[in-house]
This record gives structure tokens, sequence and C-alpha cells, in this order.
């Protein structure tokens, strides 16, 4: 599940629950080099469209909802109807969605301007709401579990449990195979057994040398634990709410399994994420926004398997900090991060519950503001 796989800036994307996980965490020492981003997408904005050859108006769109490109030189209409703004969010949602990744970066403005709309009006109330709440400070592991983590300990712990049950079945079945193959007459049972017992040493030294290359057989075989759709959901619900409350704008979204992600302009930064030095308050906000899935595993169940993404995602952002943070600051910006997003779940947990369950129904973007923002 994953915060942020920046589009814009061609840094690879990771799925969030990846069978493999990180050998390096954020309450370790740091990662300097080979970060790579997960599933929630960062699309800058810092590139900004010419407004005289993409003017947008309503009578620009045709039936099918399309928007007609051609220059024109009159001005867009501006509307107040919540109704029409919610429209327009969506319509700038889509249009991202289906565009091609060279002009990503033009076309996330018109979802920042959507939401600044929305807001403006006064249409939403809940959009950046805590973004000045935000004051980091020191958080310990009693801190954690006085928060509802059930286990602070195993926060950024790589976890095997995907791995280990991938090899345990490709053993056990393999051997069983192997055993049945001994039975068939002549050099069919003499050559099979040995070919069939060959695969769980192939896997094995495959997982020794080059694990990446099992990760997408694990990355399947992981959808097999009932728990799986669960912290999925969860995870991407807690991006996506923890993103709005701190005045990230959200481009899009995805629970398909192997593909979840929660996508985010990179609007808050007005810059690109990658280029630059990143000031501290810009530091807590991406932070809170990273660990948001981690925190909602976290207080559910007992070991988090999708935290290898976000914890390089967080990495990456305290890499930009202006000022550089040691490996004990490090640590605590992870902890402190957790809490916050925690604290803010356990706060908004009306909100929290019906994105969920818009999500699950796979309701647009909008739809999800929508559901938020009716929660009185």
């Amino acid at each position: 599940m994953s915060m942020s796989r920046c589009v814009g800036n061609n840094i690879s994307a990771k799925p969030a629950f990846s069978g493999r996980q990180a050998t390096t965490s954020a309450f370790a020492s740091p990662v300097e080099s080979g970060l790579r981003v997960r599933r929630s997408t960062f699309v800058p904005v810092d590139a900004r469209i010419n407004a005289k050859a993409r003017t947008i108006a309503p009578s620009k769109r045709n039936a099918a909802g399309r928007l007609n490109c051609q220059a024109d030189d009159s001005p867009s209409v501006t509307t107040t109807d919540p109704a029409e703004l919610y429209s327009e969010l969506a319509f700038a949602c889509q249009e991202l969605r289906l565009a091609p990744p060279s002009v990503k970066y033009d076309l996330s403005a018109d979802v920042k301007k959507a939401f600044e709309d929305l807001k403006s009006n006064d249409v939403l109330a809940k959009w950046g709401k805590e973004m000045e709440s935000l004051r980091r400070r020191n958080i310990f592991m009693g801190d954690l579990r006085m928060m509802g983590i059930k286990d602070p300990a195993k926060i950024a712990i790589p976890t095997v449990r995907n791995d280990l049950a991938f090899i345990v079945t490709v053993v056990g079945v393999t051997s069983v195979l192997a055993v049945a193959a001994g039975q068939l007459p002549g050099d069919w049972g003499f050559w099979g057994s040995y070919l069939i017992g060959g695969i769980s040493l192939g896997v094995l030294a495959v997982g020794s040398t080059a694990p990446g290359l099992l990760s997408f057989f694990i990355d399947k075989f992981s959808r097999v634990f009932p728990d799986y759709r669960e912290r999925l959901l969860r995870h991407e619900a807690a991006h996506f709410l923890m993103g709005y409350l701190m005045g990230v704008p959200i481009t899009g979204y995805s629970l398909d399994i192997g593909k979840e992600h929660t996508d985010f302009a990179e609007a808050k930064l007005q810059r690109r994420l990658i280029a630059g030095a990143l000031e501290d308050s810009e530091i807590d906000v991406l932070a809170v926004v990273a660990m948001a899935g981690v925190a909602a595993e976290a207080v559910v169940f007992e070991e988090v398997v999708g935290q290898t993404a976000d914890l390089f995602d967080l990495q990456r952002i305290m890499n930009r900090s202006k000022v550089k943070l040691s490996d004990s600051q490090q640590q605590n910006v992870t902890r402190w991060a957790v809490f916050q997003a925690a604290q803010y779940l356990k706060r908004y947990s009306d909100e929290y519950e019906a994105l969920m369950e818009s999500m699950k129904e796979g309701k647009s973007v909008a739809d999800c503001v929508k559901a938020i923002e009716a929660v009185a």
C-alpha cells in the first residue's frame, strides 16, 4: 500500500504489499541511496498549463465528458454550486488518470485547483484542517502503546510472514509431488521425482542469491491470507484520509490486488519533491501521510505487512531535509509520524469508516471526499 509513487519524476513504483520486505528501516540506520517509491503517487505540479491553450469551461465538454483541448480565449466559467465543483474535481482526476505521463505535470494543477475551489467556497471543511496542528515532539514506545499500537516494537521491522509461507508451501507441495511421482513406472518415476524435487532447491537458491526475482510470486501468494483485503483497504484509506486532513490533493487510488496505491499531487510543496531541500514543516506533513498506512495496520494487527514501501518513502523524504537528521532523529520522526497518524485516525474514526466504505465500493475521489465531509 503505498505512500507516494512519483509518477512525474519517473521514480519506479513498488506495490505496498510486496512479499519482499525492507532490509533497512527508519527506526535503524538511514538509507542513503537506492530508494524506491510505492503505491501512493506524488504528481508534481510545478509545471503549469498554458491557460490560453487549455481554458476549461463546461461548454468545452461533450456528452461523453471529454475535453475539447482547442485553443480558446474566452474566460473560464466560475461556479459556486457544490455539485458542479465536485464534478470539476471528478473530471480533473479522471483526466489526469487517463493522461500520458508527459502531461501529468500540467493536469495535476487542475486537481489542485478543484480542491482549492471547493475549499474557498466552504464546501470542504476538513481538507487541510489538521495541517497547522502538527507539532513534532519526542515519542517513545510507551506513547505508541498508549495510542493503541498493538506491538510498537514491530514498527519498521521487516516481516517475513509472506516469504516464509511461500517457501514452506513450495517445499511442502513439491515434496509430496516428488514422492508421488516416484511411484510412476520406469524412468518416469526416477526422473519425475528428481525434477519436481529440484523445484524446491531452485526456489531456495534464487531466494538466497536474488530474492527480488521471487517478489512477483510472493505477492501473488500473499493474497491467500484472509486478512489481506482488509489490510489493503485500511492501509490505503488511511493514506487517503491523512493526505486529505493535511491539505494534500488526492488524485486517485486503487484497491486492485497487486496495483494498490493512493495518488497525491505534489502541489503541497509547489515544486518537485525530488528537487531541493524540504523544510521541517514539509517533512512533518509528508511523514504523517507516509506512515498513515502503517499506523492503520498497527492498531488492528500485531504485525504490519504493508510497511516496506512506506518506510522507503519516509526515508526518501527525510533525506531531503534541509537540516540533516541524525539516526536518532530519524527514528523519532518515524515514531512521531506513526503516533500522529494513529491519533488522527482515532479522532476521525467516523470519517475513516465512511471513507473505507466508499473506497470498498470503488467510488471516485470526489465521492470519497463527499463521504468524509458528510460525517457530522
